[in-house]
């Protein structure tokens, strides 16, 4: 099996994942799985229903650690990436939501709000990646 394949089974396998993850804690906890609204909660330590958001973080976490791939040859210096990080999270901030958030959650409800972050995100990678590739960057 060649390696694009495998990538894109993978690919397929995490996307059906992370489905199934925000379906289970729709269906068990009727909460929405927005990591960026997780993240802030418990980051902003809110007293109260805190262990579901904490459990579902590490669940995120643990299937990378188990295998493997959490490890990620980064190419971009701490001080690179620790900006990224900040501003991924002020976009998912002032766009009401992350990816996950919007693109899973959102769309599954039927919000025209996510339809529209959604395809939003979509547009600005692509032209990102246009950029990239017609600066010769990529």
């Amino acid at each position: 099996m060649s390696t694009a394949a495998i990538s894109i089974g993978q690919s397929l396998a995490g996307g059906a994942l992370i489905g199934a993850g925000a379906a289970v804690l729709m269906a068990g906890n009727a909460r929405v799985a927005g990591i960026s609204g997780i993240i802030d909660r418990v980051l902003g330590g809110h007293v109260g229903e805190q262990a579901w958001r904490v459990a579902f973080l590490v669940g995120l976490m643990v299937p990378a650690l188990l295998l493997g791939s959490a490890t990620v040859g980064l190419k971009a210096s701490p001080e690179i990436l620790a900006i990224s990080g900040g501003l991924v999270g002020y976009g998912a901030r002032l766009g009401g939501g992350c990816t996950s958030g919007h693109g899973v959650c959102g769309l599954a409800n039927l919000s025209l709000r996510s339809a529209v972050a959604t395809v939003t995100f979509i547009v600005v990678a692509a032209v990102t990646v246009a950029l990239r590739h017609a600066l010769g960057a990529a």
